[in-house]
């Protein structure tokens, strides 16, 4: 299932590029999303080589990429 898959099915603004942030552990961390694969998104959590695979709506804030407090 494609990006465009996933932004139609969950009605996210899902894009390859596009800055996360997921709270599913109790803090916040941020991700960059790399890719869809069956239905996820494959993000890579800042500080972390690989990238994980994560529901589209379970905990995923997506943030505007004029937003400056998005730590790189």
């Amino acid at each position: 299932m494609t990006m465009a898959w996933v932004r139609k099915s969950y009605r996210v603004p899902a894009k390859r590029g596009g800055r996360v942030e997921y709270t599913g552990e109790g803090r916040p961390e941020f991700g960059t999303i790399r890719s869809a694969r069956s239905g996820r998104l494959m993000i890579q959590i800042d500080g972390i080589r690989h990238t994980m695979p994560f529901h589209p709506t379970w905990r995923l804030r997506y943030l505007d990429p004029a937003v400056s407090e998005i730590p790189l």
